[in-house]
């Protein structure tokens, strides 16, 4: 006997093909809704991600422009030896102003709770050594002008009097932009987030306003 395949009828196959296309409506919907919640995290870590800092110039012999190179004893920190704020035999941790240093101490002991260890990129300075990273900056920037909004003469630098310190890496500084002000830490300049300084009155009244830049700043002018 032979068996024929008896087409279903209209409606039957229009019920099908509304289920088939409710399916790919709701599939799409689901993605869509994946898709946007995968860019709003990827946003709101982006809101709180903070720029890694710019690496310090480390002096290795030769010179900037006509500035010999300075050495350990001005400061200088190798690139594979960040020192912690704990490490004062270090001079450029040392020779810190006694309040920022027991400042950054406090903080550091509190940050290492949370898994968090602050190291310090470049903290006091000699005016040798800062006269040298001025140079290197004019070299890399082509001129005075842009690089002074990075680095500061030795005559205005308040690292050369222990007032300053740049932090690292990205999770301590993280950890410093929602926390520091407790300890009257203070990121100073916008375009340095690593740039920290002590403002005793951010404990109760939180950090003032940042300066666009160390060209903003009316010590830089004195």
């Amino acid at each position: 006997m032979n068996t024929r395949t008896i087409p279903h009828p209209p409606r039957v196959r229009r019920r099908r093909r509304v289920v088939v296309t409710l399916i790919a409506i709701a599939a799409a919907a689901i993605l869509a809704f994946a898709v946007q919640q995968s860019l709003s995290a990827a946003f709101a870590d982006a809101a709180h991600t903070i720029p890694s800092p710019a690496p310090t110039p480390v002096p290795t012999g030769g010179s900037a422009g006509s500035v010999v190179a300075p050495t350990e004893a001005d400061g200088v920190i190798l690139d594979d030896d960040k020192p912690t704020v704990f490490e004062v035999d270090r001079v450029a941790v040392g020779n810190l102003d006694s309040a920022l240093l027991a400042a950054l101490q406090r903080a550091a002991s509190d940050a290492e709770a949370d898994g968090v260890t602050i190291r310090v990129n470049s903290g006091w300075r000699s005016p040798a050594l800062q006269e040298w990273m001025l140079q290197d900056a004019i070299v890399q920037y082509g001129s005075e002008e842009e690089a002074r909004r990075w680095v500061a003469t030795p005559e205005t630098s308040e690292h050369v009097t222990g007032d300053a310190v740049d932090l690292g890496p990205w999770s301590a500084l993280d950890w410093l932009a929602q926390r520091g002000s407790r300890y009257g830490l203070c990121q100073i300049y916008a375009n340095e987030s690593w740039h920290y300084e002590l403002r005793p009155d951010a404990v109760d009244d939180g950090c003032p306003e940042m300066l666009a830049d160390p060209t903003a700043d009316p010590r830089t002018k004195r």
